[in-house]
């Protein structure tokens, strides 16, 4: 016997198509969301800081466009477009914009719950 399994859809589109969201000023986030993984654009300000944070989920991060200080694991790293960056889980990291707009692909698995339900508070951990 076969079991039946609910499939979703395949899904092709562009970024123009997908919602944007502003979870904090200086910060638009687009999302692509799966069953098991979720695609996240950023485009962030110049200058801008995202702190220091940890959280559960595996991530990946591809940068687009911009220059980007992070901070990993009190290590410094200056990455450009092109550049690909991978925290596994409970990682610390963040990161400064330098002098111009930045945009980031982030893949995170499993889906950033939190993204979903809170977009103030991003559901980042920067007690640690």
């Amino acid at each position: 016997m076969i079991s039946e399994k609910a499939t979703a859809s395949a899904l092709v589109t562009d970024w123009s198509r997908i919602k944007k969201e502003n979870p904090a000023p200086g910060i638009q986030r687009q999302m692509v969301v799966g069953q098991n993984v979720m695609m996240v654009r950023f485009t962030f300000e110049p200058f801008l800081v995202t702190p220091e944070h940890t959280h559960p989920h595996e991530q990946m991060t591809l940068v687009v466009k911009g220059k980007v200080k992070f901070f990993i694991e009190g290590e410094v790293k200056i990455v450009s477009p092109g550049d690909v960056l991978h925290f596994p889980p409970h990682n610390r990291h963040g990161a400064t914009m330098l002098d111009e707009e930045v945009v980031l692909i982030d893949i995170f698995s499993p889906i950033r719950e939190d993204f979903l339900t809170a977009p103030a508070t991003n559901g980042n951990r920067s007690d640690k």
